[in-house]
């Protein structure tokens, strides 16, 4: 079964019903016990990911309060990168 096959199901509870007329009993117990393990792992996936981004924002306050605290700005922590050349050498740029 193809993703857009399961995403036409899931979008239309006729075609799913339809679909689901073709399964057996069991097939369909067995169907609704791997969903619900499927979306158990993504809500598990999210919450993670959500966690993660809290503690990323509560690293980031650290470091600027820090960098308040010791009377610095952001500015004096980056330094202006070299610029690049850009386009090719000129071709006879090795032969000088």
């Amino acid at each position: 079964m193809s993703s857009e096959s399961l995403e036409r199901i899931a979008r239309n509870k006729n075609v799913a019903r339809a679909a689901a007329r073709q399964l057996s009993m069991e097939q369909l117990h067995k169907l609704a016990e791997v969903i619900g393990e499927v979306i158990e792992q993504k809500k598990d996936e999210e919450r993670q990911r959500q966690e993660e981004e809290v503690q990323k924002e509560r690293k980031l306050a650290e470091i600027r309060e820090a960098i308040n605290d010791a009377g610095l700005s952001l500015d004096d922590l980056v330094t202006e990168q070299p610029r690049r050349k850009r386009g090719r050498p000129p071709k006879n740029a090795s032969k000088a």
